[in-house]
């Protein structure tokens, strides 16, 4: 019996779009480190925990026909033609509510894309990965997701010889702006076509167009419209993504890859954290242009579908790029007063005068919106990194008026709205290296334990959590790719 049930659609793209793999990986040992049953579930894949050797590529499913996608992207505003190299596509599984989803494996070996790579991964990223996929879904934040890590039995060459795993991926589909760069780049329109044509059919089937230049201008506005969401949405959490390439943005809106990302602690628009972003090109604040600049190099893949004429096509292609501003603005708006317990409807400057009231007392981020939640609901516990911040002058201003702005309001209906905007718990950098640095030595209680907290974002108790914690270190936090 299958455990999947495979089809494979992005195989009628052209050829160039894709290699197909037949040599499966030779890992020693694979040991199933954590399986996401919810979710194999919900994609109807009856494998499971025991199925290691499938999970890390050693056998390939009944069913499979395994490729490695090429794709092209701008890493760090430069451009390189790239490819998948350390992943697989064992193909799309079709889920029991008829929609597709990829199956991907990342880190099962070298690929014709690998360059100089080993195609490997270690077990400390790929976890990272499984944890953060996790905690970004339970946010409510368009993500792709984890089905299972497992331990391959080898050491990878990296720093300090880790153990190698294999992480085996979910996506609405791995499509991305560097996938669209990639067709550009053959220098063909037709691949440029095809491709469009696909991703019409896979993502976006309600556009109802009279002609195709006309779906082709839909789509590229509702993938702007996803994109400016999702930077609001990622903003409002506080989540740095650290590698916003053209290549780790996804046309269906979910966010992808989750190499060098972390969580703010205490508040600053300029905080980085991946050791290799040495200008700050992905900065927190500069999230939602890089992410504006990303489509624009998308837009500019398109234009020859949409129009014959140059300079129509530029203009077609402006007024689509023109909605990212204005819905992220929106959007993001519309989330921090959510935060507040505001009314959306009626634009305030609060929002703003907080966040700079935070990066003044250097205030965390996550725990200051939390400890407003809780003041609302009667409870004034006292959370790490807000205690400079709600005991200065300037802050018992902007509370006095945050409280003046909230009368009149039914305060359960308040209290419930902040805390379904404020994330009770986070993956809080500190509790999230100590966790993956315990499954490093093989004790994967600590990570299980913040998974299940994680599940659960908005489950509010009177007392803090040990997971909100706060380091008193002023070292900066570090976070690297792992490739």
């Amino acid at each position: 019996m299958s455990h999947f049930h495979f089809v494979h659609s992005y195989q009628t793209l052209p050829p160039a779009f894709y290699t197909r793999i037949t040599q499966t990986a030779d890992f020693p040992a694979p040991q199933t480190l954590c399986f996401n049953h919810a979710l194999a579930q919900q994609l109807g894949i009856s494998a499971g925990a025991e199925d290691a050797d499938i999970w890390c590529g050693n056998r390939f499913p009944d069913g499979a026909a395994p490729i490695a996608q090429a794709y092209a992207g701008h890493q760090f505003g430069h451009f390189a033609l790239l490819g998948d190299g350390r992943a697989l596509l064992l193909g799309e599984q079709q889920a029991p509510d008829g929609r597709l989803y990829d199956i991907q494996l990342k880190g099962s070996g070298k690929t014709p894309y690998s360059r100089r790579g080993d195609g490997k991964a270690a077990v400390a990223p790929m976890l990272r990965e499984y944890l953060m996929s996790e905690a970004m879904h339970a946010l409510g934040i368009a993500t792709t997701r984890s089905l299972a890590v497992v331990r391959t039995g080898e050491r990878v060459y990296r720093p300090r010889f880790p153990d190698g795993a294999v992480l085996v991926r979910s996506a609405q589909s791995h499509i991305r702006v560097g996938t669209f760069q990639f067709a550009a780049a053959t220098g063909d329109i037709a691949n440029i076509r095809a491709l469009a044509d696909y991703t019409l059919k896979r993502h976006f089937a309600d556009i109802a167009a009279d002609t195709p230049t006309q779906a082709y201008t839909e789509m590229l506005g509702q993938i702007i419209i996803r994109q400016a969401k999702l930077l609001a949405q990622w903003q409002s959490v506080g989540f740095v993504h650290g590698v916003m390439n053209t290549d780790n943005t996804s046309i269906a809106g979910e966010t992808l890859d989750y190499g060098p990302c972390a969580f703010l602690d205490h508040y600053h628009p300029d905080t980085v954290f991946s050791s290799i972003d040495e200008h700050g090109r992905y900065r927190y604040a500069n999230q939602p242009l890089i992410a504006e600049w990303n489509l624009a190099r998308l837009a500019e893949t398109l234009l020859p579908l949409l129009d014959t004429d140059e300079s129509r096509a530029l203009d077609s292609a402006h007024a689509q790029l023109a909605q990212f501003q204005t819905t992220f603005s929106t959007e993001y708006q519309h989330i921090m007063q959510q935060k507040l317990g505001l009314p959306p409807q009626t634009p305030h400057d609060l929002p703003a005068q907080l966040l700079q009231l935070m990066q003044d007392h250097r205030a965390d981020y996550s725990n200051t919106f939390v400890r407003l939640s809780l003041r609302v609901g009667g409870s004034d516990a006292v959370l790490d990194g807000t205690q400079d911040l709600f005991d200065a002058p300037d802050f018992a201003e902007w509370y006095a008026r945050w409280q003046q702005a909230l009368q009149g309001q039914d305060l359960a209906q308040t209290t419930a709205q902040m805390r379904t905007a404020n994330p009770f718990v986070i993956p809080r950098n500190a509790h999230v290296e100590a966790a993956l640095a315990a499954a490093e030595t093989g004790e994967m209680q600590p990570f299980m334990d913040l998974l299940t907290a994680l599940q659960q974002p908005f489950a509010y108790t009177d007392s803090p959590s040990v997971y909100q914690s706060v380091p008193t270190t002023n070292e900066p936090y570090q976070t690297f790719c792992g490739t």
